[in-house]
């Protein structure tokens, strides 16, 4: 027998009159643009008007934050542009400006844009040359330098950011890696040794140290080897006394008067 209750969700509201359609079209997006952020991965783009964007809005501390993690994930293209809006945003000369200038600076470097990279840590440098991001800005020129084919300029660039930061792995392993590149690789082993104690365990500084240290091997046999045969083909020098080691002395040194030269 069926049931005479009634289901107090059986009659429903129905449709209003007249009848509103619909589509799965997206909604229209009611957005104000002022108050926008344009590092916010929600803002739609095509309504954000940076021309309209209150710059004392803006955390430019927070655009580097964001660069910083597109950096993370190997999104340079994308970092380059939050750097670039973080210096556009932060205040002219401030840390965060020149901290915004030394990452945009690493972001182009690992898109192969050196000139750029070159740049933007020379500008950071303008900012402060001595301040907190000062010997990461150097030991980065350094790079930069290098890989443009400089081969003076990067060893001073190297010295200056561990004079800076003596902490900073990253500097004494560039001032090893340009020492070894001019020969000089007793010191460069120092240097790596040092970025090794501070933390820097990967396998590029190992490698460069496994490098160097050969080379001194190398000349260390080299130098052995050069020893002996001096050694083999020099005659020794001997000192004679006046005793029984002028008996064994050449008949042409010896004061025997039977011993004259012929005359004419």
């Amino acid at each position: 027998m069926a049931s005479t209750r009634r289901h107090r969700y059986s009659d429903g509201q129905g449709f209003g009159d007249p009848y509103d359609g619909f589509d799965l079209g997206p909604p229209t997006y009611l957005v104000n643009g002022r108050l926008v952020d344009p590092a916010d991965d929600h803002a739609l783009a095509e309504l954000v008007d940076e021309a309209g964007i209150d710059p004392e809005a803006v955390d430019a501390a927070a655009l580097v934050e964001v660069g910083l993690a597109y950096v993370a994930i190997e999104e340079h293209e994308q970092a380059v542009d939050s750097f670039s809006r973080a210096v556009a945003y932060a205040d002219a000369d401030s840390p965060t400006a020149c901290e915004a200038w030394v990452n945009k600076g690493v972001a182009h470097a690992q898109l192969g844009e050196y000139d750029e990279a070159i740049g933007a840590y020379r500008e950071a440098l303008r900012i402060d040359d001595d301040g907190e991001h000062a010997a990461a800005a150097e030991t980065n020129l350094a790079y930069a330098l290098w890989e443009l084919g400089d081969s003076s300029g990067p060893l001073e660039r190297a010295e200056r950011a561990v004079e800076l930061d003596p902490r900073l792995p990253q500097a004494w392993y560039n001032r090893g890696f340009f020492l070894a590149e001019r020969g000089l690789h007793e010191e460069a082993v120092r240097c790596f040794d040092t970025a090794i104690t501070l933390g820097m365990r990967d396998a590029s500084v190992r490698g460069e140290r496994e490098r160097s240290l050969a080379f001194l091997e190398d000349a260390v046999e080299t130098e052995t080897e050069t020893e002996t045969e001096a050694s083999v083909n020099s005659t020794p020098h001997r000192v004679r006394d006046s005793g029984a080691d002028a008996a064994e002395s050449d008949p042409a040194d010896a004061t025997d008067p039977d011993v004259r030269e012929r005359g004419e």
